[in-house]
């Protein structure tokens, strides 16, 4: 069964073999080559497979492909082709990335909250990335980033 929607930006029909359930993620690896978004538990525990649905951040593993029908989804992909994105360039001051696997997910959940509050505060981030696990443990760095992130956003818009 196809399904029609706008992935970043990109309006596409991907083909639902699995009549409703197959998981967004693996329609958007496998069929549309996206591969930045990552498998990690594949049970919504781990947030290595954040995208973006209609604004907010879901996981894209326990999210059937059926549910995005005429709905906008935004990947890792998306933030920004060069690295220009705010969040971006702030998770490389930062060094926050290690092994890097989780930081596609933390990437997208980051952004979900700063597009809905440009001045988190650190309770804020906590509660907006809780669920998203980094095996490396660099949560500090991902804060800092955050707001660093925050604080060139708002700068921008001044």
């Amino acid at each position: 069964m196809p399904v029609t929607f706008r992935l970043n930006g990109d309006l596409v029909t991907l083909d639902d073999a699995a009549d409703g359930v197959t998981p967004l993620l693996w329609a958007i690896r496998e069929q549309a080559g996206l591969t930045g978004t990552k498998f990690g538990c594949g049970r919504s525990l781990c947030g290595a497979c954040t995208v973006h649905l209609d604004g907010r951040a879901v996981r894209s593993c326990v999210t059937p492909l059926g549910a995005v029908e005429g709905r906008e989804v935004h990947t890792i992909e998306s933030l920004s082709p060069d690295r220009s994105h705010p969040l971006q360039k702030a998770w490389l001051a930062e060094n926050v990335p290690q092994c890097g696997y989780c930081q596609s997910g933390q990437l997208m959940t980051a952004a979900a909250l700063l597009s809905r509050n440009p001045a988190p505060t650190d309770a804020d981030i906590d509660a907006a990335m809780t669920g998203n696990i980094c095996r490396c443990g660099t949560y500090q760095r991902i804060r800092r980033a955050i707001h660093r992130a925050a604080a060139e956003i708002r700068e921008a818009r001044s």
